[in-house]
């Protein structure tokens, strides 16, 4: 007798690590924490520009973005840039603010044919010298970006085919502007590392992040939306970045033809709690709330001892930091919640903002995507939906010249 399925069931934990650890054999992202950084560094101390131009779109710049934003306070008198919009009002705006005579310019397309990307550097070509002195190419090594930087002799870094753009952020495509900008990259590969090894040794973060995964794929059909709520706009970096790998990475159909998707949404508190907390309080129950609360700002900066007519009511605010002020706004919030019993929640604290921290946050949320992908069984990896439009596009454009 033989017995054939078309469906799937939920495997077990140990079955899904087993996969992750076979993964780690031929996806790339797995093995970025363990590279030898030196040529990036090496490289980074001797760009002189003062505006440095990330050109890159998704996973080519939000990665970076996110890193950058997180520590901003840490970072040398450079500029960093971002163009990654054919918006041309964003982009005339953004252009003003760079010197271009002065700039360096990176250039990041895995693919090397980014319609976004290589229309930016059309137009950046056309408005002032890009050479081998202003410009650094990131991309395949096969690719036809990679082809007009070595015609031009111009610097490249490699993006690996086995590191998916989303997942990049821990390869050139992040580590060279980050460096650039002064940031300690090897600092941020070690919060990676202590990530990847508790995981794979199966200690503290095995338990974390399969706990939460196995939660997400067993409830996923009651609560199908999962939002990041950050107390710091710090962090509102890794809340783009975060809802990109999280919706292009499990928005798939998995082995048995069924259509996945979990909605990531990504809110700043206090902010959003004049917003979007009263559809969480009293909406519909189909969310989990993960609060990311960071436990010292290394900022002091406190309310004064004064009084304003009519509003010596609010005279309770006087000499609180506002480090404790929203600290104490994260942590009603987290209480209104709890108190509520049917919002599944979690806390993510981050202990400083640092290097270190940032790596770890950002590895973990990379790991869990490929957990939970492996439990729904889909490709975790791919994105079909997004090429179908590329291809549409590319017709569209074709036809029109």
């Amino acid at each position: 007798m033989k017995y054939e399925k078309s469906f799937y069931q939920i495997k077990s934990n140990a079955q899904i690590f087993e996969k992750i650890v076979e993964e780690k054999e031929t996806i790339g992202y797995y093995n970025l924490p363990y590279q030898d950084t030196t040529e990036i560094k090496e490289f980074a101390k001797t760009v002189k520009q003062k505006d440095i131009v990330v050109v890159g779109i998704g996973g080519s710049s939000l990665g970076t973005y996110a890193i950058h934003q997180f520590l901003l306070e840490r970072e040398n008198s450079k500029k960093l840039h971002f163009l990654e919009s054919t918006d041309p009002v964003d982009l005339h705006w953004r252009l003003k603010k760079i010197d271009l005579d002065h700039a360096l310019f990176i250039i990041i397309s895995k693919s090397g044919s980014t319609v976004e990307t290589i229309s930016i550097l059309k137009y950046l070509h056309s408005i002032t010298t890009i050479d081998n002195t202003n410009t650094v190419c990131v991309t395949e090594n096969d690719s036809k970006l990679n082809a007009f930087a070595k015609a031009n002799d111009m610097k490249t870094f490699e993006i690996a085919k086995n590191v998916g753009g989303r997942f990049s952020v821990f390869s050139p495509v992040g580590l060279l502007p980050l460096a650039i900008m002064g940031l300690d990259i090897d600092k941020i590969l070690e919060g990676c590392k202590k990530v990847s090894e508790s995981f794979f040794d199966k200690s503290e973060y095995y338990d974390t992040i399969m706990e939460k995964a196995r939660f997400i794929v067993e409830n996923k059909n009651r609560f199908n939306i999962n939002v990041v709520f950050s107390y710091s706009s710090l962090l509102d970096g890794f809340n783009k970045w975060y809802v990109q790998l999280w919706g292009e990475s499990l928005g798939k159909v998995n082995i048995n033809g069924t259509k996945q998707g979990l909605t990531p949404i990504g809110i700043i508190g206090p902010v959003d709690q004049h917003s979007f907390l009263q559809l969480v309080m009293e909406g519909k129950r189909d969310k989990t709330i993960t609060f990311i609360k960071i436990d010292d700002f290394k900022d002091d900066m406190t309310i004064p001892d004064i009084t304003i007519p009519h509003l010596e009511e609010l005279d309770y605010l006087n000499n609180i930091k506002f480090k404790d002020l929203i600290n104490m706004q994260a942590d009603s919030t987290i209480e209104a919640i709890k108190n509520l019993k049917d919002i599944p929640y979690d806390i993510i604290t981050i202990k400083q903002q640092n290097e270190y921290n940032i790596g770890k946050l950002m590895f973990t949320y990379e790991l869990l995507t490929s957990i939970v992908g492996s439990f729904v069984q889909i490709n975790t990896y791919d994105q079909p939906g997004v090429e179908a439009g590329k291809i549409i596009l590319k017709n569209k454009l074709s036809i029109k010249k």
